[in-house]
């Protein structure tokens, strides 16, 4: 049985369509431990009743206490040395930093707080918590490392590509595409107005097979095809795309920020058997907050039961915008809001709107 929705104009192919036998269920959402009132959020602050608290210290002890016992519950739930409180804590003495998992926990709260503040520009009011990710797992499900080329030599090494995978639809696309554009600020498009190469638009077949190796991670991860953000009368004008491009923009600038500044960061301080065959950390890609779904846990923000993970709003840059068709390079600022979001976002509007009066 399929699903199918027309979200564009007709004749433009914008439409989604669902296999729902394959399609994503949304998995139960664990309640909080307990209610957090009003009268909570006062009191005492945590890092005056603790010692060594260095990020959630503008918290009351309580807010604190209550996230605490959240993320028991989110990242290792049960009993036992490994488990709970333990997990991260001497329980002889709960401000020390000898366990690796403490200063990766601290690392994560971090990324956690600034994704809801400063990136609202793809998480909305929604944001995230520590269960988008790791749903119950001490590391999240869908992660990414670099990949190893194999042995050295013509003959030996694959240079990522021939080798079906999961993350490329199990085509025989380059599999190192993370490493290329889930961090860094490498440009990601490849389409050009000019039938041939020039000074300012120079791609190879090997970008172009990245590029689609990585919008195939991007359609499974969120269960959506092609045209949930593209028109497909032309892939690359902004101006014919739909407001969810927008949105996948500023989202893997997110991801790249989440890797640079807060999982790489840590290279040195996980262990070997956290890392990938190539040594550096595992790190997050589109799958690991999506799985499989367009919003992230059906859209449902546990944000209102914990809002000691909105995070102070710090200062940010000038809001960067989706390039336009033509553009060479790309600001890879980070933007605060979708205000400015380019003009992807007013065309698909009046798209909507069209098509509305269409069905009239």
């Amino acid at each position: 049985m399929k699903e199918w929705t027309q979200t564009g104009y007709r004749g433009a192919a914008l439409e989604q369509i669902t296999d729902v036998s394959s399609k994503v269920k949304q998995g139960a959402i664990p309640p909080t431990p307990y209610p957090l009132d009003a009268s909570m959020r006062e009191g005492e602050r945590a890092n005056v009743t603790y010692q060594n608290v260095q990020v959630l210290g503008d918290l009351s002890t309580e807010e604190f206490n209550h996230l605490m016992a959240s993320m028991n519950t989110w990242i290792a739930p049960g009993d036992g040395e490994t488990q709970g409180c333990n997990y991260c804590h001497n329980p002889e003495n709960m401000a020390s930093d000898e366990k690796y998992t403490k200063i990766v926990a601290r690392k994560m709260i971090q990324m956690t707080r600034n994704i809801n503040a400063n990136w609202t520009s793809h998480v909305q009011q929604t944001g995230v918590t520590c269960w988008t990710c790791h749903r119950g797992n001490a590391v999240p499900v869908n992660n990414w490392s670099n990949v190893s080329n194999g042995k050295p030599g013509l003959r030996g090494n694959k240079f990522g590509q021939n080798t079906p995978d999961p993350t490329v639809g199990y085509a025989s696309l380059p599999t190192g595409m993370f490493a290329n554009y889930l961090q860094g600020t490498q440009n990601i498009r490849v389409a050009s107005d000019k039938a041939l190469a020039s000074p300012d638009h120079v791609v190879s077949i090997k970008n172009t097979e990245q590029t689609y190796g990585l919008m195939m991670h991007l359609s499974q991860s969120l269960g959506v095809n092609c045209t949930y953000c593209h028109n497909s009368q032309s892939f690359r004008a902004w101006n014919l795309s739909r407001a969810q491009r927008n949105t996948a923009w500023y989202g893997i600038r997110m991801v790249r920020d989440a890797n640079d500044e807060y999982i790489e960061t840590l290279t040195n301080v996980f262990p070997a058997n956290r890392k990938g065959p190539a040594g550096d950390p595992l790190k997050v890609n589109c799958a690991t907050c999506h799985q499989g779904q367009a919003k992230p846990l059906g859209g449902v923000s546990m944000l209102p039961e914990h809002p000691q993970l909105r995070g102070p709003v710090g200062a940010v840059t000038a809001a960067a915008t989706p390039p336009d068709a033509n553009a060479t390079t790309e600001a890879f600022n980070k933007p605060a809001t979708m205000a400015t979001a380019g003009p992807a976002s007013n065309t698909a509007a009046a798209g909507d709107a069209g098509m509305k009066d269409a069905e009239k």
